[in-house]
């Protein structure tokens, strides 16, 4: 779970660019995009042999 502590001095975006930031650096978002759609098990094993090789 990503959290972020704020202070009473600090803004919102302040805040939503930190959130932001952390959510890359756990790799959040690329998560759920690979679990947005369903891949069969041979298409996962060729995207990360794919990934691997580069």
């Amino acid at each position: 779970m990503i959290e972020v502590k704020i202070s009473d001095s600090m803004n919102f975006e302040k805040a939503m660019r930190i959130f932001k930031k952390a959510c890359q650096k756990d790799g959040f978002m690329m998560e759920l995009k690979d679990r947005r759609y369903y891949s069969k098990p041979s298409e996962k094993k060729r995207h990360k042999m794919k990934k691997k090789i580069r």
